[in-house]
C-alpha cells in the first residue's frame, strides 16, 4: 500500500490556492507571450523559455529550478544576456515586487517565495531545468 505524506497534500493544496489567487492569469500571460514570440524563427528560443516560465507559474509548489549541465555554454550565456536586456529584467522586477508585497503578511510568505523562485528563473532562463523537489 502506498503511503502518501502530508507534504503531497499540502503542496497540492497550495498549488490550488496559487491557481485561484492569480497563478492561472500569470501562466496564461506567459503562454500568450510565448505563442506571440514563436511567430518568428528568431523568437522561438525565447518562446520556449517563456513556456518554461508558464509551466512553473502554473504549478510552482514542489518544483525546483536547477542549473543544467549545459548552462555554462557560450550560446546560453549570450542568450541569457539578450533575454535580460529584451525584457527579462522587467519580468524579474515584477516578480520581486509581488514577492515583497506578499511576504509582508505571514499567510503570503509561501506565495512570495514562489514569486522569488520565478524571479530567479526570469533573470536567466537559458540552461535552467525545472525538476520536482
Amino acid at each position: 500500500m502506498w503511503k502518501i505524506t502530508n507534504t503531497i497534500y499540502m503542496g497540492c493544496f497550495m498549488n490550488l490556492l496559487w491557481l485561484l489567487l492569480g497563478g492561472i492569469f500569470t501562466a496564461v500571460e506567459y503562454l500568450i507571450s510565448s505563442l506571440l514570440m514563436m511567430f518568428t524563427i528568431v523568437g522561438i528560443p525565447f518562446g520556449i523559455q517563456t513556456l518554461k516560465l508558464a509551466g512553473l507559474a502554473l504549478w510552482p509548489f514542489g518544483k525546483e529550478v536547477r542549473s543544467g549541465r549545459r548552462s555554462s555554454g557560450c550560446l546560453y550565456i549570450l542568450m541569457n544576456i539578450l533575454w535580460l536586456f529584451l525584457g527579462g529584467i522587467w519580468i524579474c522586477l515584477s516578480h520581486l515586487a509581488f514577492g515583497i508585497v506578499l511576504c509582508i503578511t505571514i499567510i503570503g510568505i509561501p506565495f512570495g517565495l514562489q514569486h522569488f523562485k520565478l524571479a530567479a528563473l526570469a533573470l536567466s532562463p537559458f540552461g535552467k531545468d525545472i525538476v520536482g523537489a
